[in-house]
């Protein structure tokens, strides 16, 4: 495994590689989920390349950007027993140099659910899968469902900008208890992490309701909502069912729908969803 710090190497290094080429884009602090990922391109492609930055730019001022966690060598211990062929790791000066002043911004979807509660967040994430896939010229990128807004907004502006990618989202993989792997459940306590179960436990009586014939969005939102409150160290940011395709919320879920939440649990904000299909 080949480890790169600079946009020249990482560019050099791609056209000694075979194709086809998967690409796996994270901020590092590595959990099961994202090597969930690396294997899924492995057994795809040829090669295999991941990337570790911390993106300053999704982050919003009071958000926990400084704090985020960071151990790049157990990282890279975990992406190399994976089989990755490259890591990435650019220093931010590398990817936004000195009078950077260039963005890339996708409409609509970026304007509701995590959008509407993070207002700079997605032209951050946007902005840099962008530098990322110029420069890794990949033929997959892989993301997994946990951040499924993430993942239609990205392939909304693949599609729309004509780049020439697929990208491929993954099943989200939990804990023994259900709760969505992340790297911030560092933050939690011990009390916190337990009252966290609550959000798989709503989504579950909500799919368990969608497969008895349930399509009431504002019921199945009601019922999600409900089950959180009883949490007394859960705050509810918002639960949505939304159009799978548009995110716009729906009233009655015909053939499918996104469930998606977000919980705050202090200063930690979880996210979660499930498609009901």
């Amino acid at each position: 495994m080949q480890v790169v710090e600079t946009i020249t190497e990482m560019k050099r290094l791609r056209r000694q590689l075979p194709e086809p080429f998967g690409f796996v884009p994270t901020m590092g602090y590595l959990h099961k989920g994202h090597i969930s990922l690396v294997r899924y391109a492995r057994k795809e492609n040829a090669s295999v390349v991941a990337s570790i930055f911390v993106n300053p730019t999704q982050f919003g001022p009071s958000e926990d950007f400084e704090d985020y966690p960071r151990d790049t060598k157990r990282d890279l211990a975990m992406l190399e027993e994976a089989k990755t062929d490259v890591v990435f790791i650019p220093p931010a000066t590398e990817m936004y140099p000195e009078r950077f002043s260039s963005w890339v911004e996708v409409g609509k979807l970026t304007e509701r659910l995590e959008g509407n509660a993070r207002p700079t967040h997605f032209r951050g994430v946007t902005t840099i899968c962008t530098k990322l896939f110029n420069i890794v010229e990949p033929t997959k990128a892989y993301f997994g469902q946990k951040d499924a807004q993430q993942a239609l907004v990205i392939k909304k502006m693949v599609a729309d900008l004509n780049m020439n990618l697929e990208i491929v989202m993954c099943p989200t993989v939990r804990e023994p208890d259900g709760l969505a792997m992340s790297s911030r459940h560092i933050y939690l306590s011990k009390e916190q992490r337990q009252a966290a179960v609550s959000l798989y436990e709503a989504i579950q009586l909500a799919e368990e309701l969608w497969s008895e014939g349930e399509r009431d969005a504002e019921h199945l939102r009601q019922v999600v909502t409900s089950h959180i409150q009883q949490q007394p160290l859960a705050e509810i940011e918002y639960v949505s069912v939304a159009d799978t395709e548009t995110l716009e919320e729906l009233k009655t879920a015909t053939s499918s729908g996104l469930l998606s939440l977000v919980v705050r649990f202090g200063k930690t904000r979880l996210l979660d969803n499930t498609i009901l299909k």
